[in-house]
């Protein structure tokens, strides 16, 4: 059985490795001029994401509050409203999940910046966004493609449950980004601890 956990990570690693090749060197540097225009100008950043895929949203956003980045995470109660020029980063696999597709909309009625982070260029979400980062991952779109309907229903996808590869692979792509901007604005590990949670344990 031991064998198959690490059957199941040099896989996914192996996945990885092969995405990150066709994930063009464009993209990536327009998504990063993106985040540091926003950065330069006062803009804010919310991400967005339902499941697995909001966990991974989430981690992206603490580490760009670490880099100084004014960031929020959609469905916080803490999260202002949305502005123009503001940027929304919303990450779904298929595309077509209705709760970020409803929260996408209300962002391109405010006139923000809306980033899909998607496997589908053609899916609804990527129709509607303003820029796409496509990140191979999802392989097949279930018939329901709604995340919430999906998991009522009991409906999953082969290749990894419930479009793990997306999500693995997003995660490795933002962490990716990360290490890009800390080079690009000047940002060492110890200026990032500073503003890392201090009151864990209290």
């Amino acid at each position: 059985m031991a064998e198959d956990v690490k059957k199941a990570m040099n896989s996914i690693a192996e996945f990885i490795i092969k995405a990150s090749q066709q994930i063009d060197n464009e993209t990536t540097t327009r998504f990063l001029k993106i985040l540091t225009s926003a950065l330069a100008n006062k803009n804010k950043i919310l991400v967005l994401g339902a499941g697995r895929s909001g966990l991974v949203a989430k981690a992206f956003a603490m580490r760009l509050m670490h880099l100084g980045f004014d960031v929020y995470v959609v469905g916080e109660t803490i999260t202002p409203s949305v502005h123009e020029n503001d940027v929304l980063i919303a990450v779904s696999g298929s595309g077509s999940t209705q709760i970020v597709l409803s929260v996408a909309s209300a962002a391109k009625r405010a006139k923000a910046t809306v980033v899909a982070v998607t496997s589908f260029e053609d899916s609804p979400l990527g129709k509607m966004s303003d820029f796409i980062v496509k990140i191979p991952g999802r392989t097949k779109v279930a018939t329901e493609t709604d995340y919430f309907a999906r998991q009522v229903m009991g409906l999953y996808e082969p290749l990894a449950p419930l479009g793990t590869l997306f999500e693995d692979t997003v995660m490795i792509f933002f962490d990716g980004v990360v290490y890009a901007l800390m080079n690009l604005l000047g940002i060492a590990e110890e200026d990032m601890k500073k503003r890392h949670a201090n009151i864990e344990g209290i």
